[in-house]
């Protein structure tokens, strides 16, 4: 009989391994980082697979080669080494976890293997590395992917057969008209889903869905990755306040608004004059306190981060005060709250 499914919350374990493979932003600096899932679902009494790889500064290199034997540690619920260390790959002790480090710790592969996990595995975890001069507690993982729009994006979600006979289920949520691809090693079910990021992918949570079918019962774990797209201002409007057909002396306001992310760093507003553009001022907003006739014209609002611009434009029509009726008597347009008055 199977034991009843122990669900443990590991800060940076997964049984579901989602990462993103490629998104092109710039060049990163090579420094102190790890990449791990964020939680797993286990059995108790089975065995869970952490799928691990680091990244060192430059400088310590030449601690972390071949001829130099390197150790792999985890510590569970805080960073201290007296008081969380539960796994040591050259010096193991009684109190602590049985498993091993499958990965090359000298190629920055930290995949490690806990064996009969139970209750007592349930807790947050750290992975830490010596070798040499090199002693590093990895201490900060996430999975928030920043991206810009345009660029490839590939996300993979893997999940471990080792342990589970027959082999896992992948399904994607939140992923209509992406194609994915999937694929099976030996010991991984790997399933990819390729697409190149648009501003409507932003805040879009991608979650995949393991599915473990053990006798006569299904188990599933979730992992997700919410993405976040950087993009240059989209659907830029103008609106007039109270309308862009005004009466001459009225006060009038034009706004401008865009979405953006990163937000619009500023607004620009212009008007054609005799076929030039005229700079006027900076802002979302330009008021016209008392407008006349020489404030008729196209306004152009121009929105900008630093991703790219985005131009808007409105056609201010100004209604003149007064008029010459048919029989040429003096009159004016002014609308009171009684209606219509004649001078």
């Amino acid at each position: 009989k199977i034991s009843r499914p122990l669900f443990l919350i590991f800060i940076i374990i997964s049984k579901l391994f989602l990462t993103c493979l490629y998104c092109v932003v710039g060049v990163c600096c090579r420094d102190f980082s790890i990449s791990l899932p964020q939680n797993i679902q286990a059995l108790s009494g089975s065995c869970v697979i952490i799928k691990c790889r680091f990244e060192i500064e430059e400088k310590h290199d030449k601690n972390l080669v071949p001829k130099r034997a390197a150790t792999g540690l985890w510590l569970k619920d805080g960073d201290k080494m007296k008081d969380h260390l539960v796994f040591h790959s050259t010096d193991p002790k009684p109190n602590h976890f049985n498993g091993k480090i499958t990965g090359k710790l000298h190629e920055k592969n930290c995949t490690t293997v806990f064996y009969n996990v139970s209750s007592k595995h349930t807790g947050r975890y750290y992975f830490r590395i010596e070798s040499g001069d090199l002693k590093y507690i990895y201490t900060v993982n996430t999975s928030t992917i920043n991206v810009l729009e345009g660029s490839s994006v590939s996300l993979r979600c893997s999940a471990e057969t080792l342990c589970s006979s027959p082999p896992p289920t992948l399904t994607w949520s939140s992923t209509p008209r992406i194609p994915l691809s999937e694929s099976s090693r030996l010991e991984e079910l790997i399933s990819d889903l390729n697409f190149t990021a648009t501003h409507r992918q932003h805040r879009v949570t991608f979650t995949c869905t393991i599915t473990y079918q053990l006798q006569d019962e299904n188990k599933t774990a979730q992992d997700s990755i919410t993405l976040h797209v950087q993009y240059s201002p989209k659907n830029t409007s103008v609106s007039v306040l109270p309308s862009s057909s005004v009466l001459e002396g009225s006060s009038v306001t034009l706004t401008c608004s865009s979405y953006a992310n990163p937000a619009v760093l500023n607004y620009t507003w212009s008007r054609r004059s005799e076929g030039q553009m005229e700079q006027l001022q900076t802002g979302d907003t330009l008021t016209f306190d008392r407008i006349d006739q020489k404030h008729r014209g196209c306004y152009h609002c121009t929105a900008q981060n630093q991703h790219g611009t985005q131009n808007s434009s409105v056609m201010l029509d100004i209604q003149c005060k007064y008029y010459i009726t048919a029989n040429f008597t003096l009159s004016h347009s002014l609308i009171s709250d009684s209606g219509a008055e004649s001078l």
